[in-house]
């Protein structure tokens, strides 16, 4: 199963408390209460963030940590390589030589494909976005089915 980590989850939800009011500084127990995440966890996700330039932090009376670019301009490739390092799907789809069996790998160029496909899609998708809902239809597809496998028990029950 491919899975984001814990840290990469929160460091989206960190950033997404922010949206709301970008030009105003919030402490990290500020935005640990906000998102019911544990202050030691909070703060060490917005050091990473600050490192890798998504927030910025400020000292003194009024300190606290503000997004360091409007939240169209962060993706969630850019949050995601802050928290968790390159996006790669395999070792060999970020960092070649890491294989013994790279040079004799038949699927290699497959996953560096799909590896380019899924940070397409991450670079794609902004932190405003995520804050936005996402109205879906509901897949009905199983209540087709069944429908369909009645309707076909119920004929070869009439004879």
């Amino acid at each position: 199963m491919l899975r984001l980590s814990k840290m990469a989850d929160y460091g989206t939800v960190v950033l997404t408390a922010m949206v709301d009011e970008p030009d105003r500084s919030r402490s990290s127990a500020e935005i640990a209460a906000a998102i019911h995440v544990p202050g030691p966890t909070v703060s060490k996700i917005l050091k990473m963030l600050a490192r890798s330039g998504l927030v910025t932090s400020m000292r003194g009376a009024k300190g606290g940590y503000l997004l360091s670019r409007p939240a169209g301009k962060i993706s969630m490739a850019d949050i995601i390589h802050a928290m968790d390092g390159p996006i790669g799907m395999t070792e060999c789809s970020v960092t070649p030589g890491l294989c013994v069996q790279e040079t004799a790998c038949a699927v290699r160029a497959n996953w560096q494909r799909v590896n380019r496909a899924v940070l397409g899609v991450l670079q794609e998708i902004t932190l405003d976005q995520m804050v936005q809902p996402v109205i879906q239809p509901v897949d009905a597809s199983a209540i087709v089915l069944k429908r369909q496998l009645n309707v076909a028990h119920a004929g070869t029950n009439r004879g």
